[in-house]
């Protein structure tokens, strides 16, 4: 037969742990290997039914004395490889740590929560540069007005369910575990409405419209979410609301490229403003034209930035840079005197072109 693991050992506490530092232990490895989280996992299960044996038997200060002095034999059952040493009421004890597991907490049920929503919203991109308070208008479940969201009609309330005693859910003990099951009397809610109101039948909510002012922050992108605590559905049964969630889409504006803070905009500048330099005008998105002066043999690629002058920063403050990257602009169908100066340009550097002039081709013919 294997030898039994020490209690101490399984929970990973000294032998001077005080209470709160085994219940701390305990909810830790309970957590971790319960079977409602590790289905089909027979270690995990095993696991758990030995952190349970061993929190039991050190939890009880006259079961820990004995285990001190002799070991798994002073504890009767629960050293004789069963566990029957092992009390379930041990689980009324952790009503946080079954809150976590099961929903429940502080010896009563939670109130279930209303629905979360989503709101999509599509948004400029100037917008999103500066930030901007705009209006929305949400579909959600409300309180009911006339039964003030209790699902009873005027004059009568609801009655506490005598199967559950208002909690909303039932333990069943299973073996070693406590298992707990929404009430099939109530449906959970704790309570029954013996008269519905007429407005909502008994849910306690009904559809209406929400009118919110929203603020968007400068700098949000495509995919941002806003969080409004509370603007959610409201709960049944007088549970508190969830939560709306907004979802933002940036329009694109050309010529505006956005690269992180950064606003990019690829300006094709003819060849001698690259050579030779020269001032242009760049487009911003404060609408007003900026001037922007092109350095004497700017290369293709090569970027100028105005600083401060792209998107706000989120949660930083502060702007990013406007970056002007130069292009080259070719004409598509040069006039013959360009066409002239530019075979003058390349027999002058040197540049190999497809065209000839008309005199170059009449002296390859006669030559």
């Amino acid at each position: 037969m294997a030898a039994r693991r020490d209690y101490y050992e399984i929970l990973g506490v000294g032998r001077d742990a005080d209470a709160a530092v085994l219940k701390s232990a305990y909810r830790k490895l309970a957590l971790q290997y319960h079977p409602d989280r590790n289905p089909g996992n027979p270690e995990a299960a095993e696991k758990f039914k030995e952190a349970s044996e061993a929190y039991a038997v050190l939890s009880d200060s006259e079961k820990r004395e004995r285990y001190d002095r002799f070991g798994h034999s002073g504890v009767g059952g629960a050293g004789a490889g069963g566990f029957s040493g092992f009390d379930p009421s041990i689980f009324a004890e952790f009503s946080d740590l079954f809150g976590d597991l099961f929903g429940f907490a502080g010896g009563r049920e939670r109130q279930m929560a209303g629905s979360d929503l989503v709101y999509r919203m599509e948004i400029t991109l100037k917008d999103a540069a500066f930030g901007v308070e705009a209006p929305v208008v949400v579909s959600r479940l409300q309180k009911c007005e006339p039964c003030k969201g209790t699902g009873a009609e005027a004059g009568s309330r609801p009655v506490t369910c005598t199967a559950c005693r208002g909690r909303g859910r039932q333990r069943i003990s299973q073996g070693f575990l406590m298992i707990t099951r929404p009430c099939p009397v109530c449906g959970g809610d704790g309570k029954i409405i013996e008269k519905p109101c007429r407005e909502c039948h008994g849910e306690g909510r009904t559809r209406g419209q929400r009118k919110l002012e929203i603020r968007i922050p400068a700098g949000v992108e495509t995919g941002s979410r806003l969080r409004l605590a509370g603007e959610g559905d409201a709960g049944p049964a007088g549970g508190p609301p969830g939560d709306l969630y907004v979802v933002l889409t940036v329009r694109p504006e050309e010529p505006f490229e956005r690269e992180g803070d950064d606003l990019v905009v690829r300006l094709d500048l003819p060849y001698p403003t690259l050579v030779l330099g020269g001032e242009v005008s760049v487009p911003t998105l404060e609408g007003e034209p900026a001037k922007v002066t092109i350095p004497r043999a700017t290369q293709v690629g090569s970027e100028i930035r105005l600083r401060g002058r792209g998107v706000g920063r989120l949660g930083r403050g502060g702007r990013g840079d406007l970056v002007v990257r130069a292009g080259v602009s070719v004409p598509e169908k040069p006039s013959k005197r360009e066409r002239d100066l530019l075979r003058e340009y390349a027999a002058e550097v040197g540049a190999p072109i497809g065209e000839k002039s008309v005199l170059d081709k009449a002296k390859k013919i006669f030559s």
